[in-house]
């Protein structure tokens, strides 16, 4: 038998303690972003039954509401290495009806949905990006629509 001050009991406590950091693997590649960039992009694939806003609640830090279904665990991970005054996110599918959440510091909550009437993917476009990291999932306004990606920044 060990106790927690033993060394057997601080690898436990540290590997249970890791478990939360390995839940927030993202299911495609990263976006490191820093102020001055021209345009960076990501690829990835919709898909997922779990409802956003049971994940995230109604609306985001805006008022927007957060739709769409996609998996429980983050698509991309972004890391913006310095504070940008303005970002924008923009989902191409070749048109499909895709939604985006994007959770940042503090929990800072960005949901995006239709550009407009005549393109259905999603876009969300704001101002004063802090530093930090942020936890994207891209997902459809059905459960279980799966379309190919590219999601694109800019500043």
């Amino acid at each position: 038998m060990f106790s927690l001050k033993s060394p057997y009991g601080i690898v436990l406590i540290a590997l249970l303690s890791a478990i939360p950091a390995l839940a927030q693997d993202a299911n495609f590649d990263p976006l490191n972003l820093q102020s001055g960039f021209r345009r960076a992009a990501v690829n990835g694939f919709t898909g997922g039954s779990h409802s956003f806003v049971e994940q995230f609640g109604n609306k985001d830090s805006n008022g927007n509401v957060c739709l769409g279904y996609g998996d429980t665990a983050p698509d991309h991970i972004m890391v913006l290495e310095s504070d940008l005054p303005k970002l924008k996110l923009q989902v191409n599918s070749g048109g499909n009806d895709t939604t985006l959440v994007i959770q940042g510091p503090n929990n800072t909550l960005r949901c995006g949905d239709d550009t407009n009437a005549a393109n259905k993917d999603a876009i969300i476009e704001g101002f004063d990006w802090s530093a930090g990291t942020y936890y994207i999932w891209t997902g459809s306004i059905e459960p279980g629509q799966r379309w190919n990606y590219r999601l694109s920044a800019s500043e």
